[in-house]
């Protein structure tokens, strides 16, 4: 993956922390999914820009951020967003999260209700326990010496040439292989492949995802929420949005045809209007310590262990417009 945006670093808790930011205006946080980097928002980044002031990082053990031996779960994820953004003065943003990084953002949200103005998912984990077979078998024993083998440069170079080779937007099968053949080339750096696996590990095993934001979705009452998906999403199933949609009623659901697991690649326009258009109408969150308490001491309407199967009640796919 490359990206034509200035890559600046910060230390924080002794570790270096890669981000970009550009533009001016409210702030829009994007967090990237796992094995990816800040430039897989490369072709949103410029348009959100025009009216936001949008920080893009590469989360710790990814990108160009350190890779050391550390927490990598979803909370240890979702305090370093916060600290990043208070160095750089930012007191409350839209936090943006694609993939592992929706469940980051939802992770956030909960953390951190009092910093978060609004809430985008972006075909999120955490919503359901299906997830693709290849990431489940990245929490496997044994998966270190199979990845170092993919890894080596002639049989890295092979693969990743394949899965380009492959990649055609047109046929769902073969939609997000580009993007793929990126992580894989990333496996390159050992440092790389260990993060990879401790933070899949916690959040899958070999029964899906396992961390699930149903037992709080209560909590986000009154915080303005949109989730994005690819209609076609081989990663993370698409009825993952209709999860979300039975979770928290007042969503905004929007799933685009034509799309795979990153939507904001696939249609990249269209996904920076969705952004930009819900941005503009909907008033940041306001958050309310007493209510909050209230509502912790009433507990969830959801039923909880329901959801985090899959069976949450669910209401028809509500497309956005054009879908």
């Amino acid at each position: 993956m490359s990206s034509e945006f200035e890559v600046q670093y910060v230390d924080l808790h002794g570790y270096r922390r890669a981000y970009v930011k550009v533009g001016s205006g409210p702030a829009l946080l994007l967090i990237h999914g796992l094995g990816c980097n800040h430039s897989t928002w490369a072709p949103v980044i410029e348009t959100l820009a025009r009216r936001h002031t949008v920080i893009v990082p590469d989360l710790l053990g990814h990108g160009e951020s350190d890779k050391p031996r550390a927490d990598y779960s979803i909370a240890a994820y979702a305090n370093g967003m916060r600290d990043l953004l208070s160095v750089l003065d930012i007191d409350a943003a839209t936090i943006v999260g694609h993939s592992l990084g929706g469940g980051v953002a939802m992770q956030f949200a909960y953390q951190f209700p009092e910093r978060t103005e609004r809430l985008v998912l972006v075909a999120a984990g955490g919503l359901g326990p299906e997830v693709t077979p290849l990431i489940r078998a990245i929490t496997t024993p044994g998966i270190q010496p199979l990845l170092a083998l993919a890894a080596l440069p002639g049989i890295r170079h092979l693969g990743t040439a394949a899965l380009r080779g492959l990649a055609n937007k047109s046929v769902a099968a073969l939609r997000d292989l580009d993007e793929i053949a990126d992580i894989v080339d990333s496996f390159a750096d050992p440092r790389t492949r260990t993060a990879v696996r401790n933070v899949t590990r916690s959040v899958v095993d070999w029964g899906g995802q396992y961390v699930t934001m149903a037992d709080r979705a209560y909590l986000v009452e009154g915080l303005p929420i949109c989730v994005v998906w690819g209609r076609d999403d081989l990663v993370l199933p698409v009825r993952h949005a209709n999860i979300a949609a039975a979770l928290v009623p007042s969503a905004r659901i929007e799933i685009m045809p034509n799309s795979g697991h990153f939507p904001h690649r696939d249609h990249p326009e269209r996904f920076a209007k969705v952004v930009q258009e819900f941005v503009a109408s909907t008033p940041p969150a306001r958050h309310d310590p007493e209510r909050r308490r209230e509502l912790l001491r009433i507990g969830g309407v959801v039923d909880a262990e329901a959801a985090r199967a899959g069976r949450a009640p669910v209401i028809p796919l509500r497309a956005g417009t054009g879908a």
